[in-house]
């Protein structure tokens, strides 16, 4: 089965949103659209690998910040820098405490409030605040240092 790969014009800083409407019309009029790819550092676009043109087009059909497709297929030599192949494996729960190992809080420990898995993001409050305020950091950037369970655990003792 041959698939062909489409770039797709979108508003930019928009792409998060256009792949979350596109991945619901292909699933709601099950489109042969396979793979949606938003390329870490390109803004403006994200790439549909889809059987032809048309399931392409018809997946952001009516979908805002969706400008079109560009004329030409996109070889997949041409994206494969852009892609990652990650798996990430989360080892981190809603009341952990953290260590921020980057950025302007460095070295604060915080408690995370949530975890958003789609974005790589968590969300956490600093401890030594006077106020808490949520602070959405990337999930490399933090590291579990005791997990709120574990309080409990030795309490009980």
């Amino acid at each position: 089965m041959e698939t062909i790969i489409f770039a797709l014009k979108t508003t930019a800083n928009r792409e998060d949103q256009v792949v979350d409407f596109v991945s619901s019309h292909v699933l709601k009029k099950k489109l042969e659209v396979y793979s949606i790819i938003k390329p870490h550092g390109l803004r403006g676009y994200i790439f549909l690998e889809a059987k032809d043109k048309l399931s392409a087009q018809e997946s952001f059909a009516g979908v805002p910040y969706a400008k079109g497709l560009l004329d030409k297929p996109v070889q997949y030599a041409e994206i494969e820098p852009m892609l990652e192949q990650i798996k990430v494996q989360v080892n981190m729960q809603k009341g952990d405490i953290v260590e921020i190992i980057s950025g302007p809080f460095k070295r604060e420990k915080a408690k995370i409030a949530r975890i958003d898995q789609q974005k790589d993001e968590v969300i956490v409050e600093l401890l030594e605040a006077a106020v808490p305020i949520p602070i959405t950091l990337k999930l490399d950037s933090v590291k579990v240092i005791r997990r709120e369970n574990d309080e409990e655990e030795e309490e009980e003792d």
